[in-house]
């Protein structure tokens, strides 16, 4: 297959495109991403090769075309999964997650920090028999975690801006959402929007 059409229009100016750029968004049979954070995306040769075994519907396309000798398709910029997949209940406990969970930002200082500059503290230390839990653990910056060390919050006055909890999948999900990644194909807004209240004007 060989690249046919040359450009595509990205908020609302003209720019050369590459196969390369051309990802799908992949949305569950109710029309929902798969996933916000990362962004559910397949490359252009997964989503082609997904749709000629009708596994998903096309939704949306690119204006770029790809061809054999034999047939000619647009590639998709938007595709539904013809199964649902049903979403885990309980997200996994990993340290990224609770990142996720508190939105990036220190729960003792407030501040966002990017990921390699986020660690997470055991609200009731370790050494006090605090537990590596969901309720038990925070993000937190490198100073407040030095800050904090292995004292109780009454202790150094620091205290949890928002009481550690198990996040469900939708809690993720919404959070995710805060943090869209720096390229969003206009095809993908109304589906990564699309169940968020309307602003009244």
């Amino acid at each position: 297959m060989r690249l046919v059409g040359k450009r595509i229009s990205l908020k609302g100016e003209s720019v050369s495109t590459s196969l390369e750029s051309c990802h799908a968004l992949v949305l569950n049979a109710d029309y929902r991403p798969l996933s916000y954070f990362p962004l559910s995306l397949w490359p252009w040769q997964d989503a082609v090769k997904a749709a000629f075994l009708e596994r998903v519907n096309i939704v949306s396309e690119y204006d770029v075309a790809v061809h054999s000798p034999s047939c000619e398709i647009r590639l998709p910029s938007v595709i539904a999964l013809k199964q649902y997949v049903p979403l885990a209940r309980r997200p996994a406990f990993t340290r990224f997650n609770v990142f996720l969970r508190d939105r990036f930002a220190c729960q003792y200082c407030s501040g966002r920090f990017a990921v390699e500059d986020l660690t997470f503290d055991h609200v009731v230390p370790r050494s006090r028999g605090g537990h590596t839990s969901w309720d038990n653990v925070v993000t937190a910056c490198t100073i407040c975690n030095l800050a904090k060390g292995s004292r109780m919050p009454n202790e150094c006055g620091l205290h949890p801006r928002h009481a550690p909890r198990a996040p469900s999948t939708h809690d993720l999900h919404d959070a995710g959402r805060e943090f869209p990644p720096r390229f969003l194909h206009q095809s993908w807004r109304d589906f990564l929007y699309w169940d968020s209240e309307l602003e009244e004007r």
